[in-house]
């Protein structure tokens, strides 16, 4: 299991870097151009490639925290593994509802 958890992690993490650069690139094109959080949100409203870009993070962020949240319970908070695997795994759900609530406003499909 240790093994295919730390593959998967890294794996994320080669999926989120360039996601990661991207959106830094955006908010900051979009923070020296003035923009307000509804301007922005009105130009990306029905875009379909913004809810797959970020559609894509949000379920690469949803797998990779989890994993890392579970080593950190198991080496510094002296949990058990099942314990440190159902606490990840609850707050890795959370990550991945709101981030979907998230991508659902971004792609104005939030009602």
């Amino acid at each position: 299991m240790e093994p295919r958890l730390f593959a998967l992690q890294r794996l994320t993490a080669m999926v989120m870097a360039p996601f990661v650069l991207v959106h830094l690139g955006v908010i900051l094109y979009a923070v020296r151009g003035g923009l307000t959080a509804a301007e922005i949100l009105s130009r990306t409203q029905g875009s379909w490639g913004w809810i797959a870009f970020y559609g894509l993070f949000v379920v690469a962020v949803a797998v990779h925290v989890p994993i890392g949240l579970r080593n950190i319970l198991i080496e510094w908070g002296r949990l058990g593994r099942p314990a440190a695997g159902w606490l990840a795994l609850v707050f890795g759900l959370v990550l991945l509802a709101m981030g979907v609530r998230a991508v659902a406003a971004v792609g104005g499909l939030a009602s």
